[in-house]
């Protein structure tokens, strides 16, 4: 009985431990980072915007000079999702409206 009881306990530890072990060389190596494909953002073609108003006519020139194929605007401190996509520009506004930060992602 005294043998199951202490099976029972040194299960999950033992299955903890397989999944903590490190791959040879003791940190996982990642990869080299993906290759610019068109359509991939470069958010510092877009610095030019910040300061000013975002309109209609600065989204355009924005979307153009960066290569992104979307814009994804929002203002300071809304919530955001964390997804990643190298296609989109990020447009950070201030209360008045202004271009505060201009990134990609």
């Amino acid at each position: 009985m005294m043998f199951r009881s202490l099976a029972i306990l040194v299960a999950p530890l033992l299955l903890l431990q397989a999944c903590a072990t490190a791959p040879e060389g003791g940190f996982a190596q990642a990869g080299p980072p993906p290759a610019t494909t068109a359509g991939d953002c470069n958010a510092a073609q877009a610095q030019f915007a910040l300061g000013r108003t975002l309109d209609d006519n600065l989204r355009a020139q924005v979307l153009s000079s960066t290569g992104a194929r979307t814009v994804r605007v929002y203002r300071t401190g809304d919530a955001i999702t964390m997804d990643f996509s190298a296609q989109r520009l990020n447009l950070e506004l201030d209360a008045a409206g202004k271009v505060v930060k201009a990134s990609c992602g």
